[in-house]
């Protein structure tokens, strides 16, 4: 059971969509591997996006690309669960997107159906995604809510709006991860 540390926001619940923007977009069978090396990026880290305010998760991209970063974005919890094929989507084959391996998640806390805490949660069950750095973000600066992330495995808890500096800090959790061999 987790813990309800609150939310007040809205959102783009009701947007039934993925934006999916990687050369290969499918690709037969599951996900074996979603944490390639440092090699397997030629340099550019995969970043899973999650935010449930359209506005907010196309400047987020737009701050991720700038910084070149492959972005594929998620508008909630469920859709992000699908692209990482933990569930099954509504579409067939949802759970096997693409050739590129995800390094990096960087997800809204307050969303409708499922906050970003228990996103994180539920994603550091899964053996295989355990080592993906998660950093969630929120423009609520609760300490309490903070500190349960941070405690319970997110690398790193961001107050919005997000900034280049913010941005740029997002390679080292993936470096640092990369360098231990995971």
């Amino acid at each position: 059971m987790t813990e309800d540390l609150g939310c007040d926001g809205e959102g783009d619940a009701g947007k039934e969509r993925v934006i999916v923007e990687s050369e290969k977009q499918k690709k037969e069978g599951k996900l074996s591997k979603i944490v390639g090396s440092w090699e397997d990026l030629g340099g550019k880290l995969h970043v899973l996006a999650v935010d449930d305010s359209i506005v907010e998760r196309t400047f987020l991209e737009r701050m991720l690309r700038k910084s070149e970063y492959n972005v594929t974005t998620a508008e909630n919890g469920i859709r992000a669960l699908e692209y990482l094929g933990l569930i099954e989507g509504a579409e067939e084959g949802n759970n096997s997107r693409n050739d590129l391996k995800v390094n990096l998640i960087i997800t809204d806390y307050c969303m409708p159906g499922m906050t970003g805490y228990e996103l994180m949660k539920k994603i550091k069950e899964k053996t295989h995604l355990q080592e993906i750095p998660v950093v969630i973000m929120s423009s609520e600066n609760i300490p309490n809510r903070i500190e349960k992330c941070l405690e319970d495995g997110a690398k790193e808890f961001m107050l919005k709006p997000i900034q280049p500096s913010d941005v740029k800090r997002l390679k080292w959790h993936v470096k640092s991860m990369l360098c231990l061999g995971r």
